[in-house]
C-alpha cells in the first residue's frame, strides 16, 4: 500500500518524553507540518509550563492549548461516576476517560487548522492506541491516523532510546534513565507504569505516589467529610455548594492527606496483555464510595441489582475506548433515570487509605426504620411470609420430591 502524502498532522502533545520524540520524528518521516495540540485536563502547572515554548522548540508549526478541566468533569467524569463504572473491581478509568475528549478536541483542532492527519503517542502494546482511534474512527474517519510506534521505521521502542533521541536533537525531558516512571495525570488522577513496578513482585515504593500521602505518613487521627449530590451529580462539599473543578480539587486535597485511592492492580489490557499499574485517586474514591451509598438508599433491589450489571459493561466500554458507541450513549439514557432520587447528603470517615461510611441522608430514602426495626409494626404482617416463601420456594419444593422419588425407586 502506498504511503499516505501528508501535509499536516496534529498530534496529542503532552511534553512528556514520548511526544515530545514523536514530534521531530513526524516532521523527518512524514516532511510534513506537525501541530500540538495540549488538552489541560488539571494534570498541573508543572506539566503545562513552558509547554508551548518546548513544542515549538521540537519543530511544531503551531501550537494549542485549550483548558478542557470543567467539560472533563461534567460531560466524562459524571457520566462515568453515575454509571458506578469501576473496571475490574478497582480502577476507576482515569486514563481511560480522558482520552475519547482528548482525541474529540483533537479532531476539531485538524478541522480548524486544516490538517489531513492525527497522531497520538500511544504504544503498540497498550490500550490508548485504541481509545485515541476508535475516537477518530467515530468522528472523524477520513482522517488519516499516523501511530508512530506501529510504524517500522520506529526504533525507539524503549524509554531509554527515547531519552537518547531526545538528548541527540537538544529536547529538554524531565524523565532520567535511572528513574524512568510512565506517569498519566489529569484531575481525577495519576497512574504510575515502568521501572521496577514492572513486576507484579515488587512492591511500589512510598517514593511512588504524588498526589497522596503513604499510609505510613497518613493522619493518626481520622477527618470526615460530607458529600451532597443532586440527582447523581455532586454539587457540594462539607456544607458548600461548589463547582465540578473545585469539588474534586477539594477531595483531592482531603483524600490525599489521608492517603485514600491508592490503587495497586494488575490488569488485563484490552490488546491481551496483563500489566501492572499503581494508581492514586484520592477524590474520585471518595466521590465513588459517596455516589454508592447514596444509590443503597434510594434505589429499589432490582434496579440496584440490574445497575450493577450496567457498570461493569460501562467500565468496559470506558476501558475500551468506545465512548463514541451507540450503546454507551443508551446506558447512559437508563443511567439517567436511575439517577432522578439520587439526591442527598453522604458524609465519609477518612482514615489510613480508607473512605468509611458514616452516614446518609436522603429526601428520597426507601429506608423504613419502621420496617426495618426487629420490633414487629404496622408495616408488616409476619404471616405474610408463610405464603411468600412457599411460592418463592415451590420450584426448589419440587425438585426435592423429584429427588426423593428417585431415592426410593433405587431401594
Amino acid at each position: 500500500m502506498a504511503e499516505p502524502s501528508i501535509k499536516k498532522a496534529v498530534l496529542a502533545y503532552s511534553g512528556g518524553l514520548d511526544t515530545s520524540v514523536i514530534l521531530p520524528w513526524l516532521r523527518e518521516t512524514y516532511g510534513c507540518e506537525v501541530v500540538a495540540f495540549v488538552a489541560d485536563l488539571g494534570q498541573g502547572p508543572d506539566e503545562l509550563d513552558g509547554i508551548v515554548e518546548k513544542a515549538k522548540a521540537s519543530g511544531a508549526s503551531e501550537v494549542y492549548v485549550e483548558d478542557l478541566r470543567e467539560q472533563f468533569v461534567t460531560d466524562y467524569l459524571w457520566p462515568m461516576l453515575k454509571a458506578g463504572a469501576v473496571y475490574e473491581g478497582k480502577y476507576l478509568l482515569g486514563t481511560s476517560i480522558a482520552r475519547p475528549l482528548i482525541a474529540k478536541k483533537q479532531v476539531e483542532c485538524a478541522r480548524k487548522t486544516g490538517a489531513d492527519a492525527v497522531a497520538h503517542g500511544a504504544t503498540g502494546k497498550g490500550n490508548d492506541q485504541v481509545r485515541f482511534e476508535l475516537t477518530f474512527m467515530a468522528l472523524a474517519p477520513d482522517l488519516t491516523v499516523l501511530a508512530p510506534w506501529r510504524d517500522p521505521r520506529w526504533t525507539l521502542t524503549s524509554r531509554e532510546a527515547a531519552v537518547d533521541y531526545a538528548e541527540a536533537h537538544g529536547i529538554p525531558i524531565a524523565q532520567s534513565k535511572k528513574s524512568i516512571y510512565s506517569r498519566d495525570r489529569n484531575l481525577w488522577h495519576i497512574s504510575h507504569e515502568g521501572a521496577e513496578l514492572e513486576s507484579p513482585a515488587n512492591e511500589p515504593s512510598d517514593g511512588v505516589f504524588v498526589i497522596s500521602s503513604p499510609l505510613a505518613d497518613a493522619p493518626d487521627e481520622a477527618e470526615y467529610v460530607e458529600v451532597r449530590f443532586d440527582a447523581g451529580v455532586p454539587v457540594g462539599v462539607n456544607g458548600k455548594r461548589l463547582g465540578p473543578v473545585e469539588i474534586v480539587l477539594a477531595l483531592n486535597a482531603l483524600g490525599g492527606r489521608h492517603g485514600v485511592g491508592q490503587i495497586d492492580l494488575v490488569e488485563n489490557r484490552l490488546v491481551g496483555i496483563k500489566s501492572r499499574g499503581v494508581y492514586e485517586t484520592p477524590g474520585g474514591t471518595i466521590l465513588q464510595a459517596a455516589h454508592a451509598a447514596l444509590e443503597a438508599l434510594c434505589l429499589d433491589r432490582d434496579t440496584l441489582h440490574y445497575k450493577h450489571r450496567v457498570a461493569l459493561r460501562y467500565a468496559e466500554l470506558v476501558y475500551y475506548g468506545q465512548w463514541f458507541s451507540m450503546l454507551r450513549e443508551a446506558l447512559d439514557a437508563f443511567v439517567d433515570r436511575t439517577q432522578q432520587t439520587v439526591t442527598g447528603k453522604v458524609r465519609l470517615k477518612l482514615y489510613k487509605g480508607h473512605a468509611l461510611y458514616a452516614g446518609a441522608t436522603s429526601p428520597h430514602s426507601l429506608y423504613s426504620e419502621e420496617m426495618a426495626s426487629f420490633v414487629m409494626g404496622k408495616g408488616y404482617n409476619p404471616a405474610d411470609a408463610t405464603g411468600f416463601i412457599h411460592l418463592f420456594g415451590l420450584p426448589m419444593k419440587v425438585q426435592g420430591l423429584a429427588r426423593r422419588r428417585a431415592v426410593e425407586s433405587k431401594e
